[in-house]
């Protein structure tokens, strides 16, 4: 088999796009929640339902968005006004203060006020990221790319999260440690605005199939009847499912638990270490998935994480973490790319936005509500604590390891059944 090459424009589409995007998930991810702990309110339920209405807002966008644009044969739109709404509304949130809130809401709580409003802005900003990304960004890359190179991409495409988090790690993290919260968000609501500017010259829509059917697609790949007509499909999805629910068990609690059980407090670095090569693994392995294949490639890329997460269970120092972590990573990154590469194979190409929601549900909503609840349980389970603010709390413990190693096991079971569909086929 030839494999077909992106060419430069789309190579460069595919790492600025996605790593500016990426830069803004990462921020929604990892530094919303220290925002609204550090300046507004230490009322966990105002986190859980930011994490809550967050997850729900992305999963509904995605759905919508995507059929949108399926339906009007666009992506460039979506991606290049959603970049630019993404980074205007992560640049809002270093001007919403308890003080500014109680000049708009002056009969009200002030903590309570802007706490609301950080739950509200980062569903409006979950929109625009969703619509830009999850959507539009997404079904381009399954456009432009083929059976031949999906491999290869996704494994680049993997790298991205980790590269934007070695970024704000190492270069803009002591920007939060200072409370400079308008300028930190203010210097990447500025970067992805501009690269939805850039967008409009550097994206070029492919050939899509317009569909008609209005408000039925949303609910299209719902539907009992598209589930049967796409069985490898939807057994890619509960695949990925598997697997993403596998890392959530740990991967909320990994700082806590390096931080407070293993006593590593030179963290950042242990991580770096790890990130950098994780990534390179991935870059390298891509090729690899493209040529033996991507359901093969999954049984030795999820051997390698089940082998770094029954050494995380085990390691107590940062060297022995580094170690551990980078087979676990590793692991994890090539899985994501030879599972995400086969969800792309499998996605019918005149339905590809759409599907992007059904992924939502399956990549997101279910692994961000099943997979922690899974993680604390274990974590309840053990008797290891630490004081925090005066206040008792549990520590995270190795178990958490083991836990998502069980559920990593279950994602045999889809793999299995659609290596015996491809035979038949």
């Amino acid at each position: 088999m030839t494999t077909t090459k992106l060419g430069a424009r789309k190579w460069a589409v595919l790492l600025l796009i996605g790593l500016f995007g990426q830069f803004a998930w990462t921020i929604e991810n990892m530094y919303f929640n220290v925002f609204l702990y550090n300046t507004i309110s230490t009322d966990p339920g105002y986190i859980a339902a930011m994490v809550g209405w967050s997850a729900a807002a992305a999963t509904l966008t995605t759905l919508l968005m995507g059929a949108l644009s399926d339906r009007l044969g666009k992506r460039k739109a979506f991606i290049c006004a959603g970049y630019l709404l993404w980074g205007l509304s992560t640049a809002a949130f270093g001007f919403i203060t308890k003080e500014n809130a109680a000049r708009l809401f002056p009969h009200a709580n002030a903590a309570a006020a802007a706490a609301t409003l950080v739950v509200v802005m980062d569903c409006v900003m979950t929109f625009f990221g969703s619509t830009a990304n999850d959507a539009a960004f997404n079904a381009y890359v399954t456009d432009i790319t083929d059976e031949t190179n999906r491999g290869r991409a996704e494994s680049v495409l993997a790298i991205l999260p980790l590269i934007s988090m070695l970024v704000i790690f190492g270069l803009f993290d002591g920007l939060t440690q200072q409370g400079k919260w308008k300028e930190f968000f203010g210097i990447f609501g500025v970067a992805v605005s501009a690269v939805g500017l850039i967008a409009v010259f550097l994206v070029k829509d492919e050939a899509v199939k317009v569909e008609s059917g209005g408000v039925r697609n949303l609910v299209y790949g719902l539907s009992p009847r598209i589930v049967r007509e796409n069985p490898a499909l939807y057994l890619s999805f509960a695949a990925f499912c598997l697997f993403s629910v596998a890392v959530q068990v740990f991967f909320p609690f990994l700082i806590i638990y390096m931080q407070n059980y293993l006593g590593i407090q030179d963290y950042a670095i242990v991580l770096g270490v790890v990130l950098i090569l994780a990534s390179a693994v991935s870059v390298i392995s891509g090729r690899f998935i493209d040529r033996f294949g991507k359901l093969r490639f999954v049984f030795p890329a999820a051997g390698v994480m089940l082998a770094g997460l029954v050494g995380m269970y085990f390691v107590r120092s940062a060297p022995g973490v580094m170690v551990a972590g980078t087979v676990m990573m590793s692991g994890y990154m090539m899985m994501t790319a030879a599972l995400g590469a086969n969800i792309r194979d499998c996605t019918p190409p005149d339905r590809v936005g759409h599907f992007q929601g059904i992924r939502m549900i399956f990549a997101v909503l279910l692994p961000m509500v099943i997979g922690p609840a899974i993680g604390a349980a274990v974590i309840r389970g053990s008797d290891s604590t630490y004081i925090e603010l005066g206040q008792v709390k549990t520590v995270p413990t190795p178990g958490i390891f083991l836990a998502a190693a069980a559920v990593l096991l279950l994602c045999f079971v889809p793999v299995v059944l659609l290596m015996k569909r491809e035979k038949r086929e």
